[in-house]
Parts: structure tokens; C-alpha cells; sequence
């Protein structure tokens, strides 16, 4: 299946009918866009219905005779917004009439009694306020604009949106002189320029031709070449309106309008998303079968206010119109996923904090509003029983010892609806095969001997910096008697464990963590010391001028039994190039644990996600542990650690999203199990970052163990975690009751106690 060319003959395009072309079209829109069908949640605020131009089949614009006002109030958008928002929209649409204070004096009274220059002036305030006081993200449509004024706007909103109509001269532009061709083109170029992410698109019958329609899609094509800007584009149908010039016209055929879309797809290059409206037709979901992959925005407070006359469908009419084809309907923002992966460069640094921090980690809207370490439950599974091929395809095919690629994990990773419970329940049946149904867990302590840290990681609020929240009071440095006093108080709990890691404080040497070690020996013969990140260990081997398996030996014969997985992040170093830039490397984290390994010490894979990175990123982590795991048979679990984002650098500097999603956090325990399956039997969830009811879910989902009762837990905690600093055994009963399962205390190495 290719795409047409300038090198394909256009009239043979303009004489094959929409039927013909669909069957092409629709391969080209699953190709591109996979299983997903995307709308925008928006609340739709018609700032001003005047207009300079007299379009022939408009009634969103009037006289001012006819309005309130000329504009809306700031505090009406502000109502609007906020009904938005609280109806769980992400986007604020912002529709207007093009410059109408050029045509109406009421309008530029209006506009310079308030100190606004113009009416771009006015939604560029409008849409920074909506953008700071409620979340939402503007989308504006002011139609032709200059190039400083597309600049202004850039600054308050997430996107940007100019319909380019027909390129053709038509009698129902005659008294529009905004509609001239090339203003539009030069607003396409000068966005393009400017790197926004822009919609536009064409409307179909008014008066042009087929090849006209052509022409224009081929100028969007062009424009979009040049500069990679063009979002989406919109098919819209003409439908005659009463009192309008073009009243008595009849409506946009449905031949002509699902040839158009048809030949959109044809035309325009795979990464520009193809929209028709859902209200304009009787039948939406029947307009996949022509080549669309997204409706548009649909708002569950606000009409349309183009199409008044219009109802917005019923999203959950829609989706379950869009499963019954085998595909998913997913909510996403005003900027689409390609443009938020380049946020650098097509989002302005006052947008972004709120794009990312609505964003899943495929760049569509989040769906639901858990968050890693907060107290908001998690939302129910999903109860779609779409099935798509490509999930079950590697399913179908899998079996315990199964080696993934690279792109079936991503897969997995991304998979949602039916999918996501298909994956879910092949995990448990596989953790239920290989390790039963007992539920384990250590009792252990952590002691953190310091928060002072000479590495500048950006996603950690334990070391000492300003851009956290009060959770850690000052910096501070343990001495080894209070460390050793640490764990006699813990072994008269019961703790079998202490963990202990802490920052990489500028004054250690090689031989502080074997002073650690040695204090936690005096104070404990029996107990287990499980320590040291890679990265410490890492760093006391340089600081010996030793290597690593010198080094972890003598670790080993002053006591040292097991390392933690920690300071892994993600195991990929264009993300660790963000993440921790100054921190060891991929090559070195696995370096210290091959090591280790070596010497005879077993450690975990930990993964801590859902910051910055994308399943691609997750997919490399699991294989380059797993090839290790091939290698040395060294790690007894796998612990995934959903990024804890509130008091965070990053995301206090706008920087990274709110972690994953719950949908997202449960996968990559599935996923993890079915990976690691006969390599690595334990799969541990964090009640610290999942929280009760999360730990219930993912116990259902592959994973077996609950890790520690984790005495003095301080990292997740300082990061904004609210689930607590222990849970204590009789409330790991009580968690697990409801499964029906066992809970077993255990040893470090998984030795049942």
C-alpha cells in the first residue's frame, strides 16, 4: 500500500468513486495510527460571534444587534472553563469571529475601553487565564492571521487552528476578504515557521470541485513537508443553514464528502491525523470505514456553537460504535502525541508543565486521575472486550521463556480495553503456574544514612535542594552508631532485612560503605544486609581506585549479602541523558551488577517509569536486564517503581508528566512477569507507590510479592508519596484478605520464614 503522489495522475483519483478508494484508505489509517480513534474532551467557548467576513453559509457570525456583548466577559470564560474542567474536559477551544473590530466600531469601543489593542489581544489574555486558572489547554481558532499575532497566541495555547476551506474562488467567500487564498496560505506558512502544532482542513461543498479539493490538500501536504506542523485535518460537510446566503443549496453529498476524506488520506502524509466532525453526520463510526482515525473535539457542557442546530453523539454511543469495528476510542489533548515527543521544539516553555502533566506516555490524554503515591483510587478495569490482532497475535504465540522483541513489548505496553485484561489475566495464569498463589513479603528497615548527594538527579526530591516539598526536613548524615542502633531497633521488630542507600555524599571514601557494613554486622550477626544502589557502589570502586569485583568482594566478606536494583531508572541513555545526566550509564549500572553477580551476590531489576520516557524506553530496560538474567542467573524479582512525582525537580519545573497512568503502572507488572517468566519468578509491587487498592489490582496481574514492611521509608515519601512509612504485618493481612490468597513472610533471597 503506497501513498499518492504528484507522480499519480489526479484525474485518475477524481474519477474512482469513495468506495473504491476506502478499502486503500483505511489500510493507510490503521497503519499510521494503529487500533487507536481519538477525540478531544473540550468545553467550547465562542469568545466573539462578530466577524468582519460574510461567509455564505455561516450562522455563528452576527450583527451586533443580535449579542449581549461584542465579547465574552472574562469572567464568562472563566465560567465556561471551569464547568469544563469540572466535567473532565482537557481542552478549551477557543472559536471567534476574524477581526471584527475592522468592521464593527462596537467591538473596537469594546475592545479599547478594556486596553486591548485587538481581538488577538483580547483571547491571548483570555486563553492564559484559562490556561493558569483551570488546567485546561487553549486551542485557538482565530483564523488568518500575521505572523506576530500567531507568535502572541503561542505563548497561552497548546495549539492553533485555521480552516483553509478551498484554495478555489468562490462565490460564498465574495464578501469575505479574510478567505483569500493566499492570507491562508501565508497563515499556514507562517505557523509552520513558528513551529505550532496547527489544524486545518477543507469544506466540502460549497462550490468547488474535486480537483480543487486536491489543490488544497496538496498545499497543506507541501506546507507541512517544509515544516512538519500540520496536526490534523478536518473534512467537514457543507449543511445548508436558514437564513444564510446559501440556504436553498443542497447539503455536501455523501459520495463527495467520503471521497474527500478518502483522498485525504491518499494524499496527506501518514503522521497528519484526518478528522470529520461526529455531529455533522448521522452515522460518525461509519466514517472509519473511508479513513479517519479522530473526531474531533465533543463537549460534554458546551453546544457547538458553529453548528448549533447540531447535538454533539454520546461518547459512550460512539465507543461502543468504534469497539464493534475492533478498535479503541481514546480521549487525547488539543496537541497530538507527535508533537508533544518534540515538546522542545513545538510547545512554548509556559504550555508545556500543563501539556505533559496531561499526558500519557504515548502523548494521548490520560484516562483516569490516579497518580503513583497519591490517596485517589484507581479506576475500574476496563470493561471493553475489543481484541485487536496485534495483541493477540503475540499472545497467541507466548508461552513462559518466550523472548519478546522490542516492538511486541511496546505493544503490550500500549495495550488498552480487552486488550489490557487479555494481558492482565495471561499474567496472573503464568504467575500462577510458576510461583502459585502465595503472597510474600519481607520485614525489613530502611535507613537512609543521607540525604546529601553530590549528583544533580532531576526526578529526586530526597537529596537536599530547594525544589521540593517539606518532607525531609535539613540535610543530614547518620553516624555509624546511629545506624547500627538503627538496626537492633529493627531486629527487636522482627525485621530479618535492613536496606540501606543514601545520596553520594562528597565526603565518603571507598571504605564508608564498608564501615556501614561493619557497623550493621556489630549491631546484627543475623541480620540481612541488603544495600548500596549501583551507583554507590559504583562510586566507592572509583573512590578505592579498585575494580568493581574487588570491590563488591570485600563488600562480601565484611557482610554484604544482596544490592537493591536502584538507581537504574530507565535503562536507556537518551532518558538517562535527561533524567540523571551526571549518574553512571546503562553499561555501568549492568557493569556493577554482572559484578556483583559474579562475586556471589544476587541482586533485583527495579524500573522506575512513567516520567519523561515512552514504552520504547521500558522495552530496552527489560530486554538489556533480561539478557543479563540469560547471562548470570543474579536477580531473584523484578520491582517496578511508578515515578512519584509531586515535589519533584522535574515536575516542578514543568519538565516530565504525573507518572503513568494506572493502566499503564499495572502493565508493566503484566508485562514484566510474562518477560521475565522462568528467568526471574518474583514480580514485587510497591504499596508504597501503588497504594492499597493498586496492590490488590496488580496482585492480580503477575505480581507475587509486597515487598518490605519498610521501617522509615523516606524516598517515595519525600517525593510527595501519602501512603505511609511502614505498613506493618497485621495490615499486609488485611490487605490481601479480599484475594483469598496466602501471605507468607519471607527471607531476602525468597526462603519462606
Amino acid at each position: 500500500m503506497t501513498k499518492h503522489t504528484d507522480d499519480v495522475i489526479t484525474s485518475d483519483l477524481v474519477n474512482t468513486r469513495a468506495e473504491e478508494l476506502a478499502p486503500d484508505a483505511v489500510v493507510l489509517a490503521r497503519r499510521a495510527h494503529g487500533y487507536v480513534v481519538t477525540y478531544s474532551p473540550k468545553v467550547f467557548i465562542p469568545l466573539t460571534k462578530l466577524c468582519r467576513d460574510r461567509c455564505g453559509y455561516c450562522t455563528f457570525a452576527q450583527a451586533p444587534a443580535h449579542v449581549a456583548a461584542p465579547f465574552l466577559s472574562l469572567d464568562e470564560v472563566m465560567a465556561i472553563a471551569e464547568s469544563g474542567r469540572d466535567a473532565g474536559c482537557t481542552e478549551a477551544l477557543f472559536t471567534l469571529g476574524e477581526r471584527p473590530e475592522l468592521r464593527y466600531d462596537e467591538a473596537a469601543r469594546w475592545l479599547a475601553a478594556r486596553g486591548y489593542r485587538s481581538t488577538v489581544d483580547y483571547v491571548a489574555t483570555a486563553a492564559q487565564m484559562v490556561l493558569d486558572g483551570t488546567g485546561l489547554l487553549p486551542h485557538i481558532n482565530a483564523g488568518a492571521l500575521y505572523r506576530h499575532e500567531l507568535d502572541q497566541l503561542r505563548a497561552s495555547s497548546a495549539s492553533q487552528g485555521m480552516m483553509l476551506e478551498s484554495l478555489a474562488t468562490l462565490d460564498a467567500h465574495r464578501l469575505s476578504p479574510d478567505k483569500d487564498p493566499q492570507r491562508r496560505l501565508d497563515t499556514l506558512r507562517f505557523a509552520g515557521s513558528l513551529r505550532i502544532p496547527f489544524t486545518t482542513g477543507l469544506l466540502v461543498g460549497i462550490g468547488e470541485s474535486r480537483q480543487d479539493r486536491i489543490t488544497a490538500l496538496e498545499a497543506i501536504r507541501e506546507s507541512h513537508l517544509e515544516f512538519g506542523h500540520i496536526q490534523e485535518v478536518i473534512i467537514q460537510n457543507f449543511l445548508p443553514k436558514a437564513r444564510t446566503a446559501m440556504a436553498h443549496e443542497p447539503p455536501a453529498s455523501d459520495e463527495e464528502f467520503h471521497w474527500t476524506i478518502t483522498a485525504a488520506r491518499l494524499l496527506l502524509p501518514d503522521d497528519i491525523h484526518l478528522q470529520a466532525p461526529p455531529n455533522l453526520s448521522d452515522n460518525p463510526a461509519g466514517l472509519l470505514d473511508f479513513g479517519i482515525d479522530d473526531f474531533g473535539g465533543i463537549s460534554p457542557v458546551t453546544i457547538d456553537h458553529v453548528n448549533p442546530e447540531r447535538r454533539w453523539p454520546a461518547v459512550g454511543t460512539l465507543r461502543r460504535e468504534v469497539e464493534s469495528r475492533g478498535l479503541h476510542l481514546v480521549p487525547r489533548l488539543t496537541i497530538y502525541p507527535s508533537h508533544i515527543a518534540r515538546h522542545e521544539e513545538f510547545v512554548h516553555e509556559h504550555v508545556r508543565p500543563v501539556v505533559l502533566a496531561n499526558a500519557d506516555s504515548t502523548g494521548l490524554g490520560r484516562d483516569d486521575a490516579w497518580a503513583s503515591g497519591a490517596d485517589t483510587p484507581p479506576p475500574e478495569a476496563p470493561v471493553s472486550r475489543v481484541h485487536t490482532t496485534a495483541v493477540q497475535e503475540i499472545l497467541a504465540r507466548y508461552e513462559p521463556g518466550y523472548s519478546f522483541a522490542h516492538d511486541e513489548l511496546v505493544t503490550l505496553f500500549n495495550a488498552r480495553g480487552g486488550d489490557f485484561n487479555a494481558v492482565v489475566e495471561m499474567a496472573d495464569d503464568v504467575r500462577r503456574r510458576l510461583v502459585g498463589d502465595e503472597i510474600t513479603y519481607v520485614v525489613n528497615r530502611n535507613i537512609n544514612y543521607t540525604n546529601v548527594c553530590t549528583f544533580k538527579c532531576r526526578f529526586c526530591a530526597f537529596s537536599k535542594g530547594p525544589l521540593s516539598l517539606n518532607l525531609r526536613g535539613e540535610p543530614y548524615l547518620l553516624g555509624l552508631d546511629e545506624v547500627a542502633e538503627r538496626v537492633r531497633e529493627a531486629e527487636e521488630r522482627g525485621a530479618t532485612e535492613v536496606c540501606l542507600q543514601g545520596g553520594i555524599h562528597p565526603n565518603f571514601d571507598g571504605d564508608y560503605y564498608l564501615d556501614v557494613v561493619r557497623a550493621v554486622r556489630e549491631a546484627s550477626p543475623t541480620m540481612h544486609i541488603h544495600a548500596f544502589s549501583a551507583l554507590e557502589v559504583f562510586e566507592g570502586a572509583r573512590r578505592s581506585n579498585q575494580d568493581l569485583e574487588t570491590y563488591l568482594a570485600r563488600l562480601r566478606d565484611v557482610g554484604l549479602k544482596t544490592l537493591p536494583g536502584t538507581a537504574a531508572e530507565i535503562l536507556d541513555d537518551e532518558v538517562r541523558a535527561i533524567l540523571c545526566p551526571d549518574k553512571l550509564n546503562t553499561e555501568q549500572w549492568l557493569d556493577v551488577h554482572r559484578a556483583a553477580h559474579h562475586v556471589g551476590l544476587r541482586s533485583n531489576i527495579t524500573i522506575m517509569f512513567g516520567a519523561i520516557e515512552s514504552a520504547s524506553a521500558w522495552a530496552t530496560h527489560l530486554i538489556r536486564t533480561r539478557d543479563l538474567q540469560l547471562e548470570t542467573g543474579g536477580f531473584t524479582e523484578f520491582v517496578p517503581l511508578p515515578f512519584v512525582h509531586m515535589a519533584t525537580p522535574l515536575f516542578l519545573r514543568g519538565r516530565a508528566r504525573r507518572g503513568p497512568t494506572f493502566r499503564e503502572a499495572v502493565l508493566v507488572h503484566a508485562v514484566g512477569r510474562l518477560h521475565y517468566a522462568t528467568l526471574i519468578d518474583n514480580i514485587q509491587v510497591s504499596w508504597v507507590k501503588m497504594g492499597v487498592d493498586g496492590v490488590r489490582r496488580v496482585l492480580g496481574a503477575g505480581a507475587n510479592d509486597l515487598g518490605g514492611t519498610l521501617m522509615d521509608e523516606n524516598i517515595s515519601r519525600a517525593a510527595g508519596a501519602v501512603h505511609g512509612q511502614e505498613l506493618d504485618v497485621e495490615h499486609l493481612h488485611d490487605l490481601v484478605l479480599p484475594l483469598g490468597r496466602p501471605l507468607v513472610q519471607r527471607s531476602t533471597l525468597y526462603q519462606a520464614l
